[in-house]
């Protein structure tokens, strides 16, 4: 069974992932959207009384939650953990990697990094803003974090759903073009994986936000700046101008009476903490860690 089979069936195109990565770090600043998911991923976390001391930021850059995750948990150590070297590069720039970031070297998988193993089984959260819809094995993402997280440990995951961007894809279905995004994993399909990987009570809701644009130039724009279309049953090579004016004109006819291009975004949330271990005949092995994990921890926060 390959990745896009674990992952429900949907199919990505790792060599678009990388593109879109690539063309993410060479902007000055994450996606809006991205920021304002991460504030949304944090509201949700607010009600829990869980204060960790170490928190991995996984897919820290082109997540752009680094602002929300630090007003939620200003006592604790964040830890970057970036999808590859240009990430990193990209933090020495603006000279906001502290020095305590781990994730030297080249990633063996988006958004993974050999030096996360130097938190194994010692961080309280992991949280993944707006990066899991473009991994390409996510319930074997779901298992990297479980190791990664003590007992009653938690992850903290905000993506893209199956109903983002339906109507660009009615408008291309419409005009006789490939679909211009890859499926999304719904939230439920997440929430399974979350409990194959070993995660107890996970939690998963979803909101549907609509942008708007003042026009099909800037609409366009700001899809880019959101990484790409990582399909493989994409439009093969380049397009034409002729092609991109088609799709202008398509865009504007469907301008609402003030002008404005509207288009909607479905964003699943997702929870889950690490259950200890069952015992159910024979041995259990259990790291020194989570045993120690075990023996202090309080009542788990609802």
């Amino acid at each position: 069974m390959d990745a896009n089979d674990r992952a429900g069936g949907r199919r990505l195109d790792a060599v678009a992932v990388e593109r879109a990565l690539r063309r993410m770090a060479a902007q000055d600043e994450p996606p809006w959207l991205h920021g304002e998911v991460a504030r949304r991923l944090a509201e949700r976390l607010a009600p829990m009384r869980v204060e960790p001391e170490r928190v991995l930021d996984w897919g820290a850059g082109p997540g752009g939650g680094a602002s929300a995750l630090r007003q939620r948990y200003p006592k604790a150590e964040i830890v970057a953990v970036e999808p590859d070297a240009r990430w990193l590069v990209r933090h020495e720039r603006k000279a906001e990697r502290p020095w305590w970031a781990f994730g030297k070297g080249r990633a063996t998988t988006p958004h993974l990094v050999a030096d996360a193993d130097a938190v194994l089984g010692r961080a309280q959260l992991v949280w993944a803003n707006m990066v899991l819809h473009g991994v390409l094995d996510p319930p074997a993402l779901f298992a990297r974090w479980h190791g990664l997280v003590g007992v009653d440990g938690l992850v903290a995951f905000s993506c893209l759903g199956p109903g983002t961007l339906a109507g660009l894809r009615e408008l291309y279905a419409a005009m006789g073009w490939p679909a211009p995004t890859p499926g999304f994993i719904d939230m439920h399909d997440l929430g399974d994986m979350l409990v194959v990987a070993g995660f107890a009570d996970p939690v998963l809701d979803q909101e549907t936000l609509t942008l708007s644009w003042p026009n099909a130039e800037a609409l366009l724009a700001e899809l880019r700046q959101l990484g790409g279309n990582a399909a493989p049953a994409r439009f093969a090579g380049l397009r034409t101008p002729v092609w991109r004016r088609r799709l202008l004109e398509a865009l504007g006819a469907r301008a609402a009476a003030d002008g404005r291009i509207s288009l909607a975004f479905e964003v699943a949330y997702g929870h889950g903490f690490k259950a200890p271990p069952r015992l159910q005949g024979g041995e259990v092995a259990v790291s020194l860690d989570d045993m120690r994990a075990m023996v202090r921890r309080p009542a788990r926060p609802r």
